[in-house]
C-alpha cells in the first residue's frame, strides 16, 4: 500500500470527526503525550490509548478484584472489570448522543480504576489507613491509577486521558467534557449494579430501597439507568456542560448515600471485613518492614509497598498471606 493511501486513512478519520463532533468535543489531534511519538495512520491517539489500556496487565487483573462483595457465592456478581465495562458502555452512549469524542470517553472509562486495590471499598480504606499511619498522607485509587499508566505500565497516554483518569473522582472535575461524563457515569453504573448485587446477595430486599428515590428513578436497574442517562443528556445539552437535573441528580445522590449506609459500610455486606482487614494490615506491615522489589525505577520504599499491594488481585493477596503466615503442607 502506498504512502498516499496510508495518509488517506488519517484524512478520512479527521473529516469524519469534523462532521460528527460538536464544537465542544475534545479533538483527537494533535496528541499531547509525556513523550512525543508519531501518530498512527489508522487509529486516533485516543484509540491507541484505549488499546494500550486494554492490553495492559493492570487491566487484566481487574477481573479478579472485588467490586463490593468479597468471595461471592455465584458467577454473576460484578467485579472491578465488569464494573469498568458497564460504565464504559454507558459513557460512550452519552458521548455519542452529545456529539463528543467517544474514543476519549472510552479510554478514560477503561482506565479509571486501574489503580484500585483488591477487596473493593474495604481494601482501599485499609490501605489508606495504613499509608496515613506509616507515612502521614492518603492513598487514593485515582491517583494510583495515574501512577499505573504513567510509571508502572508506561503507557504514555495522551494528556486528556490522563486528566480524566486522575479526576474521575475527587474535588476537581476533569478538564474535558468527556472526562466529566465518565465522572458522572461511574456513579450511575456502580450505584445501580451494586443494588442488583445487594439484592442477589440478600443484603437488601426491594422493600428496603428508599421508595421516594425509586419513584423518581425507576424500580429496576435498566429503568434507573435510562432515567439518569436521559436526564444527563437533556440537562447537559442545555448547559453546554455535563450536569444533572436537581430532581434526578438529587435522587441519585440520596440513593448513593443509602447504599453507603446499608451496603458499602454495613455489617451484613462486610462479613469478611475483619479477616480481610487483618490480612491486608499484616501484608502491609510485612512489606513496610521488608519492601518488595521495585516495579519502577527509583521507587521509594513507600512506592514499592503501595505498588505491590494495590496491584494485587484478591486471590493473589490471599495466596501471599497464606505463604507468609499459614503453615504449609509438608
Amino acid at each position: 500500500m502506498t504512502k498516499l493511501a496510508r495518509a488517506s486513512f488519517r484524512e478520512r478519520i479527521e473529516r469524519a470527526e469534523e462532521a460528527r463532533h460538536s464544537p465542544l468535543a475534545t479533538p483527537s489531534y494533535p496528541a499531547r503525550r509525556l513523550r512525543e511519538e508519531p501518530d498512527s495512520d489508522h487509529r486516533t491517539p485516543f484509540q491507541r490509548d484505549r488499546d494500550r489500556i486494554v492490553h495492559s496487565k493492570a487491566f487484566r487483573r481487574l477481573k479478579h478484584k472485588t467490586q463490593v462483595f468479597i468471595a461471592p457465592e455465584g458467577d454473576h456478581y460484578r467485579t472491578r472489570l465488569t464494573h469498568t465495562l458497564e460504565a464504559c458502555g454507558i459513557a460512550r452512549n452519552v458521548a455519542r448522543a452529545l456529539g463528543l469524542n467517544e474514543d476519549l470517553t472510552e479510554a478514560i472509562g477503561l482506565g479509571h480504576d486501574l489503580g484500585h486495590p483488591p477487596f473493593g471499598h474495604i481494601g482501599e480504606a485499609v490501605l489508606d489507613d495504613c499509608v496515613r499511619s506509616r507515612w502521614g498522607h492518603a492513598f487514593r485509587h485515582n491517583e494510583h491509577s495515574l501512577r499505573v499508566v504513567d510509571r508502572i505500565e508506561r503507557l504514555n497516554l495522551t494528556e486528556p486521558v490522563r486528566d480524566g483518569i486522575l479526576r474521575h473522582t475527587g474535588p476537581v472535575p476533569p478538564a474535558s467534557l468527556e472526562g466529566r461524563i465518565v465522572r458522572v457515569v461511574d456513579r450511575i453504573a456502580y450505584i445501580n449494579h451494586d443494588i442488583d448485587d445487594a439484592l442477589r446477595a440478600g443484603v437488601l430486599t426491594f422493600g428496603d430501597l428508599p421508595q421516594e428515590e425509586i419513584a423518581v428513578l425507576g424500580s429496576t436497574g435498566p429503568e434507573r439507568i435510562e432515567t439518569l442517562v436521559v436526564d444527563l443528556l437533556e440537562r447537559s445539552e442545555q448547559a453546554d456542560d455535563i450536569v444533572q437535573g436537581e430532581s434526578v441528580g438529587g435522587a441519585m445522590l440520596r440513593l448513593r448515600e443509602f447504599m453507603f449506609q446499608r451496603v458499602y459500610l454495613a455489617a451484613d455486606a462486610q462479613r469478611e471485613k475483619p479477616r480481610v482487614e487483618g490480612m491486608l494490615r499484616a501484608l502491609f506491615d510485612h512489606y513496610a518492614d521488608a519492601p518488595p522489589p521495585p516495579v519502577t525505577e527509583n521507587a521509594s520504599d513507600e512506592q514499592r509497598v503501595v505498588d505491590w499491594l494495590a496491584g494485587m488481585t484478591d486471590r493473589f493477596a490471599i495466596r501471599i498471606f497464606s505463604e507468609l503466615y499459614l503453615p504449609q503442607r509438608f
